[in-house]
């Protein structure tokens, strides 16, 4: 073999050994940003932090008075949530003197039988506003009480959202007015609500602080 031969074959290894690690380099970086590229194309998208629902959060009682209402047994939200409207009522220290007036009235089964109503109920505080005497003859006279009573009560379910500007008839046969917004409500412009949204196993009961008195 000449001279010339041998120094061609030993220049053509020397370029292939020089050029190879290179050839393998690119080849294991474009495995790479291959496998990279799946990897990125196969994640998952970031999870975005959940909105709130503004109706889901309304759906729960609301107002200042709420924080009265017991923990738990029967007296609770959860507890009144079982029962029907009177007799939840009635398991429901603040409204002791509405269910007193209801049973003179003879209303329990009336209330406890009917179904999807809304009850605007006052609190001993709010019959406390009236003065004794006129109380009595109220609580005496069962015309008068029923008339009073029933005008509490609207015979359909009223969500917050309704009470921003609504006007309803009532069992009493004429209509109560509702205004606010957020938690804050009033009835008739003289009442508000104190706790609302409370659910019975027949009613929406909203709890106020002044008796509602029909024209």
């Amino acid at each position: 073999m000449s001279n010339t031969l041998r120094f061609r074959r030993t220049a053509l290894a020397v370029a292939t050994a020089a050029v190879l690690p290179f050839a393998l380099a690119a080849c294991s970086d474009s495995g790479s940003d291959s496998a990279s590229s799946d990897k990125s194309s196969d994640a998952p998208a970031a999870s975005q932090p959940a909105t709130p629902d503004a109706s889901m959060a309304m759906d729960k009682p609301f107002g200042p008075a709420c924080a009265g209402v017991p923990a738990d047994g029967a007296g609770s939200f959860d507890g009144m949530a079982k029962d029907p409207v009177a007799t939840a009522a009635s398991n429901n220290p603040a409204l002791s003197t509405l269910v007193t007036a209801v049973k003179k009235a003879g209303l329990v089964d009336t209330l406890n039988n009917a179904q999807g109503i809304t009850v605007f109920a006052p609190t001993n505080d709010a019959f406390a506003k009236i003065p004794k005497a006129d109380l009595d003859k109220v609580l005496a006279d069962k015309a008068t009480l029923t008339k009073i009573l029933t005008y509490h009560v609207v015979g359909q379910a009223v969500t917050p959202k309704q009470l921003e500007n609504g006007s309803f008839d009532t069992l009493e046969k004429t209509k109560l007015t509702t205004s606010g917004s957020g938690e804050s409500y009033k009835v008739n412009d003289t009442s508000t609500i104190v706790c609302g949204n409370v659910k019975t196993a027949n009613a929406n009961v909203y709890i106020v602080d002044t008796v509602l008195m029909p024209k």
